[in-house]
């Protein structure tokens, strides 16, 4: 049992291994809150991160602590200051819990878009001036990394109900996405290190604002993906024109947000779409799939991606 894997290591930060174990989340990773609420635990799915990548994102998190105008997950290394565990061949990692609740779509999202633009801007700005240390890495999020032949996340092909038509209408959509794609810039103005999955299950609320955790798909993409991440599982809600202006006046306030980066964000809202279709297909254990039901979710990206070979889903143009 998942549980028994990560008892050993409970003294390790000060618990006893007899210490309670709850399980918080079941995605890409399984997340477990340890001792009542005293330590979280992340525990790696096999196969996706390496041991330097998760360093590199603890890194990053360690540089980010005590960043104005932002709150982000902390890290916990253990008694001896090492900062990745090892339990059963997967990687474990220690965080501090954080007081609150997770976003959910039936919130007042208008109300939250607009610091959540705010946050994205504090951790682009961040990640164009930090020095990365030697030996940083983490993946890449673009048209190659997503549409290409060995994806991130699974093939979209390969998608829970997807029948052939519905592979036909994708097939089409995903060939005028990676030309768009490839004609987009990715020097620093557009492009470099960002959180990429900034979605409402990652975002907690308290009374003073929003936490922005789980950084464990950090990597380099556009700066405006991490919006349309912020969309995951909302895309075709009546809201998001607003939501998406809230969040673009948000982000202008602290940093340049030119109109010719605006112009990318239906397409890159439609290949995040496309990749959290082929994530579902290959995570078909997790809480989210269980949640959305697969063909479903598909069927809806196919109508999306009809739409985007129509009009280009210029309503979300920003």
């Amino acid at each position: 049992m998942t549980a028994e894997l990560l008892r050993p290591l409970l003294p390790r930060y000060g618990l006893a291994p007899d210490a309670a174990l709850r399980l918080l989340n079941l995605s890409e990773n399984a997340t477990w809150m340890a001792g009542g609420d005293e330590l979280v635990l992340r525990l790696h799915r096999p196969g996706y991160h390496t041991r330097a990548e998760i360093l590199s994102e603890l890194d990053w998190l360690r540089a980010l602590d005590g960043l104005p105008g932002l709150r982000s997950v902390r890290p916990v290394p253990d008694r001896t200051g090492e900062w990745v565990q090892t339990a059963g061949g997967r990687h474990v990692v220690g965080f501090r819990p954080i007081a609150g609740r997770e976003l959910q779509p039936g919130d007042a999202l208008g109300d939250w878009f607009g610091p959540l633009g705010e946050i994205s801007a504090r951790l682009h700005l961040h990640a164009r001036g930090w020095p990365r240390p030697p030996g940083f890495v983490r993946k890449r999020w673009d048209g190659e990394t997503i549409l290409g032949p060995r994806p991130h996340w699974g093939k979209w092909q390969d998608a829970t109900g997807l029948d052939p038509e519905g592979t036909a209408i994708l097939g089409r959509a995903a060939d005028r996405l990676a030309r768009r794609l490839a004609g987009l810039a990715t020097g620093p103005e557009a492009f470099g290190l960002i959180h990429a999955d900034l979605r409402l299950s990652n975002l907690m609320v308290d009374d003073e604002g929003l936490w922005a955790i789980d950084f464990d798909d950090c990597g380099f993409g556009w700066w405006l993906y991490d919006l349309a991440a912020a969309l995951s599982f909302i895309e075709t809600d009546p809201r998001l024109p607003a939501l998406i202006a809230a969040w673009c006046e948000g982000y202008a306030g602290v940093a340049p947000l030119p109109a010719g980066q605006r112009a990318m964000i239906p397409d890159l809202i439609l290949l995040r779409r496309v990749l959290l279709t082929a994530w579902l297909g290959t995570r078909a254990d997790s809480d989210t799939a269980r949640m959305l039901g697969g063909p479903a979710y598909t069927a809806g990206t196919v109508a999306l991606a009809d739409r985007y070979l129509g009009d280009g889903l210029r309503h979300l143009a920003g």
